[in-house]
């Protein structure tokens, strides 16, 4: 599963060829959570009430980005780094 963004300690992944509904995946200190591309909600996960306000938030300004890169997702082909919510 690629990484395609990080910051604030926070790992941002997708799947290869995942499920629909398009989502990706956050781990931050050994916790993890599933959030939708859609509008940035958690869909499953225990991360803390914070990352997941940040992931949230990042999530929404990254939109197209994220949408763009389910579609590389969906047919293998590598995805896109996306700038992190520190501008990394």
């Amino acid at each position: 599963m690629p990484i395609i963004s990080f910051f604030f300690g926070i790992i941002i992944k997708m799947y290869f060829d995942d499920h629909n509904p398009p989502h990706f995946h956050a781990e931050y200190q050994g916790r993890e959570g599933v959030f939708s591309v859609a509008d940035g909600n958690l869909l499953e996960g225990d991360l803390p009430r914070k990352a997941v306000l940040i992931v949230s938030e990042w999530a929404i300004d990254h939109k197209s980005e994220l949408l763009e890169d389910w579609d590389l997702a969906k047919t293998n082909r590598p995805l896109n780094r996306i700038q992190g919510a520190d501008n990394d």
